[in-house]
């Protein structure tokens, strides 16, 4: 391991004798996962997943912490073997950890924090095998708003601009496939708008992106399809839209004219939300009356019998976000991660 004091002015001569970078070939799928399983011990920590993610996507990645994520992501990177199936991952099953042609941006976030942003830019590239790499460095140093900071030590950094560098380094030699791990965590709302916006860049170039997060709503807005895996098992695979399809929407807000605007009840004693059979769950979150129908398909009929007692500016039926499926599935109980995994 090269210490963080380190600073180079030239790179190590064994990174330089490298092979080169190997010819990509064109596929349909990125990663493609067949009745993989994997064990720690007797306990089953991945238990038959199949699972493909096809190129040129972007693809989240979500599920509680001890549900099988992180082993399933390092048999992708070819941390772990599978026990049983197989792992095919940019056209090859099998292959060593690192290959040139993927990225990975680890949640736990690691920079030599003494060497100069292009230093350490350029020894990652070359890492990878990618040696005339400064003009993809400038790209993303631009692409990124952090040119300035290109002849400046790492430590100099605010937190923003060290996860900015951090995801650089991720996908300055171009990989084929890169898998980010919580990439948006801890981000003020500019440079989380920045990021996403060269993760879509990233994407636009060709790159497939397995996206890991406990942001719900950020896997909504940026997925093309979602997987999600509990208790070491596939539970959730598909877009936002088909997801959504498998859960009935019961949830109404409503707004009713003539009613105090704190939700309570008028001067005869009325309810906003008339006692009407079916419904229940009634709560004023400041803006909207929400209310939950026992019966989803007698949505008409109650819309009938509220329209019939109150003056009504506003009814929608809200289909479950993916935080209210992923809640649902989820619940309260969550078991730790194996301690196996970790080795």
């Amino acid at each position: 391991m090269i210490s963080g004091s380190t600073v180079f002015n030239s790179l190590p001569t064994a990174i330089t004798r490298q092979p080169p970078r190997p010819t990509i070939h064109s596929m349909s799928n990125a990663i493609e996962l067949s009745h993989v399983t994997k064990r720690f011990g007797k306990q089953t920590a991945v238990d038959k997943i199949d699972l493909v993610v096809p190129e040129g996507s972007i693809y989240g990645f979500i599920g509680p912490n001890g549900s099988g994520k992180t082993t399933t992501l390092r048999m992708i990177l070819r941390i772990f073997q599978p026990d049983e199936g197989t792992v095919k991952v940019l056209g090859q099953t099998d292959g060593k950890t690192a290959d040139n042609r993927l990225g990975y941006l680890p949640e736990e976030r690691g920079l030599y924090k003494r060497m100069k942003v292009r230093d350490v830019l350029t020894y990652y590239a070359r890492l990878k095998g990618f040696y005339d790499c400064q003009p993809e460095i400038d790209y993303w140093l631009k692409r990124l708003g952090a040119t300035e900071w290109a002849n400046k030590k790492v430590d100099a950094l605010s937190k923003g601009m060290a996860q900015k560098i951090q995801f650089i380094s991720s996908v300055v030699a171009k990989p084929k496939l890169v898998i980010l791990d919580e990439p948006f965590s801890g981000l003020d709302p500019v440079n989380l708008e920045s990021l996403r916006d060269a993760v879509r860049s990233l994407r636009a170039r060709g790159t497939t992106i397995v996206f890991s997060t406990h942001d719900m709503e950020m896997a909504e807005r940026m997925c093309d399809t979602i997987f999600m895996i509990f208790n070491g098992k596939k539970v959730l695979d598909g877009t936002l839209h088909s997801i959504q399809s498998m859960y009935p929407a019961n949830e109404v807000r409503l707004r009713v004219e003539h009613f105090p605007a704190d939700g309570g009840v008028n001067e005869f004693g009325e309810s906003p939300v008339p006692d009407l059979p079916g419904i229940s769950n009634i709560k004023f979150d400041g803006r909207y009356h929400q209310f939950w129908l026992d019966d989803p398909s007698r949505i008409q009929q109650v819309l009938c019998q509220l329209s019939n007692q109150r003056t009504i500016s506003h009814f929608e039926v809200v289909k479950p976000s993916l935080h209210d499926i992923f809640v649902q599935i989820a619940g309260p109980s969550i078991e730790p991660e194996p301690v196996a995994a970790t080795e």
